[in-house]
C-alpha cells in the first residue's frame, strides 16, 4: 500500500518518474528492436549481428561478457528478488534502466539514469500500452520489456534467448533456494547461484501474457518475431536472425 500510495503522488520522484517516462513515447516510432531474454540458447547468439541495433537486455544480462562489450541499449527488471540480492550490480549499469517501482530505494543516488515501474498485482494479466500506468508482469520480465517496447513506439520487435523450457522443477512462483551447483536454466551457470532465491516460472500465465502482447502488436500494424535458436514458446512468429537480417537488410525491416 505505502509503495501504491507514494506511484500515486503529484509531487516529488513520482511525478519526475511520470514526466521522465512521458518524453520515452514514441521515441523509436517505426523502428525495430531485440529483446534478449536469458535462457541457455542467448550464449548461442553471434552477438556481432546486434551491433548497432536497439536491444533490451534483461534481469542479469551484464554477466554475458562478450555482450557486453557493446552493452544493450536498455536495461529492465521488475523482479523483486533479483533486485534484492543483485541491486549493487545492476546499479553500475549505465545505460537506461527500468526498474520495479518498490525497489526504487535501490537507485535514488542512480536516477538519472532509472526509469519506474509500478507493476499491478492480480490473477489476471492485460497489455498496458501506457507504461506511465501500472502495467502487468505477465510472469516473466520479457513481457514487461515487450509492453515497454511498444509504449516506445517500436514497430517490429525481436525477441531472442527465449528458451521457454527449464530443467529444475518446482511451483510456479514460490520462492526457493538454489540448491544445484550450476545453473542450467539461464545461459549462464552461475545467473543464480547456489544459495541464491529465485522463483520457478509460470510458463502457461505467460504463453497467455505473449498472446495478449501479439493481439496489441497486430492490431496496431506492428510485429513480434521469436528469433530463439531451439524456443519452445509458439505463441510468437518464429525466424532466426539470418533470415532476418537478409529479409530485411542492415539498415531497417
Amino acid at each position: 500500500m505505502p509503495h501504491r500510495l507514494a506511484w500515486s503522488s503529484k509531487t516529488g520522484l513520482a511525478e519526475e518518474n511520470r514526466n521522465r517516462l512521458g518524453r520515452l513515447r514514441d521515441r523509436h516510432r517505426g523502428e525495430r528492436c531485440f529483446i534478449m531474454a536469458n535462457g541457455p540458447s542467448l550464449a548461442k547468439v553471434d552477438h556481432a549481428k546486434l551491433k548497432g541495433e536497439t536491444t533490451f537486455g534483461l534481469n542479469r544480462i551484464y554477466l554475458m561478457a562478450d555482450l557486453m562489450r557493446v552493452p544493450p541499449t536498455y536495461y529492465v527488471c521488475i523482479n523483486e528478488l533479483i533486485l534484492d540480492q543483485f541491486h549493487h550490480e545492476i546499479a553500475q549499469l549505465t545505460m537506461p534502466k527500468f526498474v520495479n517501482w518498490n525497489r526504487r530505494g535501490y537507485f535514488i543516488d542512480t536516477r538519472q539514469n532509472a526509469y519506474f515501474l509500478r507493476v499491478r498485482l492480480g490473477l489476471r494479466d492485460a497489455f498496458w500500452p501506457n507504461i506511465k500506468d501500472p502495467i502487468s508482469s505477465g510472469g516473466t520480465v520479457t513481457y514487461a520489456a515487450l509492453q515497454i517496447a511498444y509504449y516506445m513506439g517500436f514497430g517490429q520487435v525481436i525477441i531472442v534467448g527465449l528458451d521457454h523450457s527449464y530443467q529444475t522443477r518446482g511451483t510456479p512462483n514460490r520462492t526457493t533456494v538454489r540448491g544445484a551447483e550450476q545453473d542450467l536454466d539461464h545461459f549462464d551457470p552461475d545467473y543464480f547461484p547456489k544459495g541464491t532465491k529465485w522463483q520457478p516460472p509460470d510458463l502457461l500465465r505467460s504463453e497467455l501474457a505473449y498472446a495478449l502482447a501479439r493481439q496489441a502488436y497486430e492490431s496496431a500494424s506492428r510485429q513480434v518475431v521469436d528469433a530463439t535458436l531451439g524456443g519452445k514458446c509458439d505463441v510468437f512468429e518464429r525466424s532466426n536472425l539470418d533470415e532476418l537480417f537478409e529479409r530485411n537488410g542492415e539498415g531497417g525491416w
